[in-house]
């Protein structure tokens, strides 16, 4: 669990789908029960029906918790069209934290190689994560 803080400046946890963190914070943090108070490198969500929570609230906290990379993987397209355009389809997001404290955002389609600063030499594509998402029935 990652802690962070709401805009009016509730403390309040978070566990993102994936969450990739250092050797070093892991290890500080291994024996304790509570949630990781330093920002992980990397935070992924798996949209859902509550997809909102997402596209605004998680990705503004991670932002403020100053979380160098955040994905969001709608892979099945159901945020609304200002998200996804017309006609909506599957994307993923990967928002990238500038050196001014905000998110620079890229999206991904189709066969476009996901562009990871976590991960420079990742080769995934969202027709990849597509074909696993039907072969498991998230």
């Amino acid at each position: 669990m990652v802690r962070t803080i709401s805009e009016q400046g509730i403390e309040q946890g978070r566990k993102p789908d994936v969450t990739v963190v250092s050797a070093k914070v892991w290890n500080a943090n291994a024996m304790t029960y509570g949630a990781i108070a330093e920002p992980p490198q990397l935070g992924v969500e798996v949209v859902s029906t509550n997809w909102d929570d997402d596209y605004i609230d998680k990705r503004a906290e991670y932002e403020r918790l100053g979380v160098p990379e955040y994905w969001i993987i709608d892979y099945l397209a159901v945020a609304s069209r200002a998200y996804l355009g017309n006609p909506k389809r599957p994307t993923v997001f990967v928002h990238h934290l500038q050196g001014d404290g905000t998110y620079h955002t890229k999206l991904f389609r189709d066969t476009e190689a996901i562009a990871s600063p976590t991960f420079p030499d990742l080769q995934l594509t969202m027709a990849q994560i597509l074909t696993a998402s039907q072969l498991h029935r998230w």
